[in-house]
């Protein structure tokens, strides 16, 4: 019988040293973010469409405040898709930065929501996509009157990049400026016209936009597209978002940065010497959580972790390892990591037990799924958030993904039970609480005789501790005299250790000393 088992002797029993620690533990950056695509996670209003106030309604459900709570999921952080006003459903193409899709709410709902989530000691981060922008933006439109009127004093008319018709630039998209010699770049669509990055006044409104959020309490931003500001060119992004970030900092010391630069970690590296970057290795189907839960062998993932923290720590002492298993722009990962066996357990152990600031996209904690299909669309994989409460929220427009397709409960059903993937994920983020080493700590892989068995150890302040993964899907036995004690089991099975033989459930973890 499957049992999801964390032994939470927990954090009310913890004194003096410990609970020093424990309580410090979310008064950093090292926390477990939530990503929600705001349109389809709760509607407040009956039209449909995910909103702010919804979220605020969710709240409790994120983080009621309560650090020991048995029903709220205990996220630290939550990461906002675009929320400005925009003509599509999912506001990558902003028309106007400094208005709140109406959709969505407004200036004020989105202040209610950064203060009741301060209340919680949630930080909130907004998606900022600037590598281009609406073609209704009026910036753009400005733009456009300029270059057709030949009016140089415009201040628009270098807003975004463009290039004359006769230079045929290979590698970059450009679009017909109508009635002109000229063309504006539109690398991602031709409604998402390109910022000029080279207009001190382009930069200069980018860094009042920021500015007004973060003043309006926001803890920081995650950067949409970040490699692409200058396509092809590294060297001159690279350079933009130094002075970018440099500038934020001396607006917010602390401020909550992590880029998204899709591409191999070479790359991903050159930005980490700025920012915090997504970890893109660990991610989707191919990634290496999801080949370590399918293929049984845990070693290739901890040494993978235990290299990878120095290598980023070499390149930037501040940085923090950003891990997830799938976001908006990828297939829900219960379509690939199976609930009922117990693999998406063992998935969201080997992603919140590693080190750094980990995100969760909503639903996973529940097995949602979704995929890009033969529909070749994006918004099967931003299906509405499955409540089971009668929330009115509807699937964004374009989605063919059948609603009988998602079979393994909704947040109500999963409340209810102990051993749900649910109540994994709960355990799994106290366990982050509890235990500061697993996410500051420095990170040390083991491997044992069996392949389907390993882990590592992590050392932080006067705190050591182990854990071991069973990435198999049946019970490990080993006899060993490395390990003392059992703190803390969490997974798919229960664990034990007795007379040192340590027995470790399938697709389960084990904390210990």
């Amino acid at each position: 019988m499957k049992k999801t088992i964390i032994t939470l002797i927990l954090l009310l029993f913890l004194t003096g040293c410990s609970a020093k620690k424990q309580a410090d533990s979310t008064d950093d950056n090292y926390r477990v973010f939530y990503e929600i695509f705001v349109g389809s996670f709760s509607d407040s209003d009956g039209d449909g469409i995910g909103d702010l106030k919804g979220i605020i309604d969710r709240l409790d459900y994120l983080n009621d405040g309560n650090i020991y709570s048995k029903t709220s999921l205990g996220v630290q952080g939550i990461w906002l898709t675009p929320i400005f006003y925009s003509p599509s459903y999912h506001k990558y193409d902003v028309i106007d930065y400094y208005r709140i899709d109406p959709s969505f709410g407004s200036q004020d709902d989105l202040q209610k929501l950064i203060d009741e989530c301060h209340k919680r000691n949630v930080l909130v981060i907004m998606d900022m996509a600037f590598n281009h922008t609406s073609s209704q933006n009026e910036w753009f439109k400005q733009f456009l009157a300029a270059h057709r009127n030949n009016d140089h004093s415009n201040k628009y008319y270098d807003y975004y990049t463009y290039e004359y018709k006769s230079a045929n630039t290979s590698g970059r998209s450009f679009c017909d400026i109508e009635w002109t010699d000229q063309n504006y770049e539109c690398n991602f669509s031709y409604d998402m016209p390109e910022l000029n990055f080279d207009n001190p006044e382009v930069r200069q409104e980018i860094l009042n936009i920021s500015e007004y959020y973060l003043n309006k309490g926001v803890d920081g931003f995650r950067f949409d597209a970040a490699k692409y500001l200058y396509l092809n060119d590294r060297n001159a992004t690279i350079d933009f978002w130094r002075w970018y970030t440099d500038e934020l900092k001396k607006i917010k010391d602390d401020v909550y940065l992590v880029g998204e630069v899709w591409s191999g970690e070479s790359e991903i590296n050159e930005f980490i010497r700025i920012m915090n970057c997504f970890n893109f290795t660990t991610s989707q189907n191919e990634g290496l959580i999801a080949e370590t839960v399918k293929s049984g062998n845990i070693d290739r993932f901890t040494s993978y972790i235990e290299n990878y923290q120095n290598t980023i720590r070499d390149i930037n002492p501040d940085s923090m390892s950003i891990s997830f298993i799938s976001n908006h722009d990828m297939d829900r990962s219960a379509g690939y990591l199976n609930v009922q066996s117990g693999q998406a357990h063992l998935a969201a152990d080997l992603l919140l037990l590693s080190p750094g600031s980990p995100f969760i996209y909503y639903g996973e904690e529940i097995g949602m799924k979704g995929s890009r299909g033969g529909a070749n669309t994006d918004a099967n994989r931003r299906l509405k958030m499955l409540w089971g409460d009668q929330d009115p929220i509807n699937d964004p427009e374009g989605s063919t993904y059948e609603e009988k397709n998602q079979i393994n409960g909704t947040v109500a059903e999963q409340l209810k039970d102990e051993n749900s993937l649910l109540a994994n994920y709960r355990n799994l983020i106290l366990l982050r609480k509890k235990y500061p080493a697993i996410a500051r700590g420095e990170y040390k892989h083991l491997s044992f005789e069996n392949s389907s068995l390993g882990g590592f150890s992590v050392k932080y302040e006067d705190e050591l501790i182990y854990i071991v993964h069973n990435c198999s899907d049946q019970q490990v036995q080993i006899n060993t005299d490395q390990f003392t004690k059992i703190l803390d089991q969490v997974g798919y099975q229960s664990s034990s250790l007795k007379n040192n033989e340590l027995i470790i459930g399938p697709y389960s973890s084990a904390i210990l000393k």
